[in-house]
């Protein structure tokens, strides 16, 4: 889901979308595409909109080792209304992977493809953090799903919601019959057989200047020897 506004990151995502900025040497959209490869995937939709077609130049219809398609809003659908518009592009029915577009992680997808047992309809990934007063947490029993809980000023360790999932097709029988709707509050809540794989892998979100900077420092190890310069 890389069609935000990225109005956090100000000036900066003035010209250039979220998806091209620069991480350690290479465009986040380079880190997302690496991640879903190592897991098996071999094609990636783009639920795109803002600065579209600066993205398209840039990735093309093959990146990385991968064939790239775009799912194009032409208005904000949020995520749940982006997922549902992007599904329309799907080719079969297998399980797909969602990432949101600002999120950045080493984060063990097959562990995640592990969990999705014939009985659940999606896997979250799930990550264990110290503190927890930032972020809404998932509550769960093992691997399944029990409730939501939104962000309260306590600082414990929890599992968040890392913006990763592996769905099966039948999610979309949750979706709330109109275009515009939120994954995680019109939908998630509704849906029985929802499991979490609680990992601690390197996550953050990228979507403020502080961040992305840090997110440099954090993936410093996957620099490449061309530097990446937005497109």
């Amino acid at each position: 889901m890389v069609g935000g506004l990225a109005t956090r990151l100000g000036e900066m995502a003035k010209d250039t979308p979220k998806a091209l900025m620069p991480v350690a040497g290479r465009p986040v959209i380079a880190h997302q595409v690496d991640l879903l490869a190592s897991a098996g995937v071999s094609r990636v939709i783009l639920a795109s909109g803002h600065l579209h077609e600066k993205l398209k130049t840039h990735v093309g219809t093959r990146f990385r080792g991968v064939d790239i398609g775009f799912a194009v809003e032409d208005k904000r659908l949020d995520t749940g209304g982006a997922i549902a518009n992007a599904m329309k592009s799907l080719t079969t029915e297998d399980p797909f992977f969602v990432l949101n577009g600002d999120v950045l992680s080493d984060a063990d997808l097959g562990q995640m493809q592990r969990g999705l047992v014939p009985t659940a309809t999606g896997v979250l990934l799930g990550v264990r953090v110290d503190d927890i007063s930032a972020y809404g947490e998932i509550l769960a029993d093992g691997d399944r799903v029990l409730s939501f809980v939104e962000k309260r000023p306590e600082k414990r360790e929890g599992i968040i919601n890392a913006g990763v999932y592996l769905f099966r097709e039948s999610i979309r029988a949750y979706f709330p019959k109109r275009e515009v709707f939120s994954i995680e509050r019109d939908v998630f809540p509704f849906v029985p057989e929802l499991r979490v794989s609680t990992q601690r892998p390197r996550w953050i979100d990228v979507g403020t200047p502080e961040r992305l900077a840090e997110a440099s420092t954090l993936f410093a190890d996957r620099k490449e020897e061309k530097t990446c310069e937005p497109s």
